[in-house]
Parts: structure tokens; C-alpha cells; sequence
């Protein structure tokens, strides 16, 4: 029988392995986008970038690892 729901895939699996390390990626991605938006002295959308990968996709990438 063939996975209906490939979306709740097993801790450790290589589905979830590789959904840690995409959030993962994109929470450094956005990290380092919003500090260069900070050093080029954007005050309005560094903070929000900063927030997001802080408070959403690190987190979401642990979680998911």
C-alpha cells in the first residue's frame, strides 16, 4: 500500500531530513539578507526578516529534523 500522506513523514526519514535542511536554509538565507539590510540601514524590513528566521524557520527546521 502506497503512502497517501506524504506530508507526515516519520522523524529521521529522508523526506524530513531534507524539509529540516530546505527551512533550514531558507532561515539562513533570510537571516543574512535581513543583517545586510541592517548594515545598509533599513530599519523597517531587517527587523522583520530577522524575526522571521529567528522565530519561524530555525525553529521549524529543529522541529522537523
Amino acid at each position: 500500500m502506497k503512502d497517501r500522506n506524504k506530508n507526515n513523514a516519520a522523524p529521521g526519514s529522508k523526506t524530513s531530513l531534507s524539509l529540516a535542511l530546505g527551512l533550514g536554509g531558507a532561515g539562513l538565507v533570510v537571516t543574512v539578507l535581513g543583517l545586510f539590510l541592517i548594515s545598509r540601514g533599513d530599519i523597517t524590513a531587517a527587523p522583520i526578516l530577522l524575526v522571521l528566521a529567528y522565530l519561524v524557520l530555525f525553529p521549524l527546521a529543529l522541529t522537523r529534523s
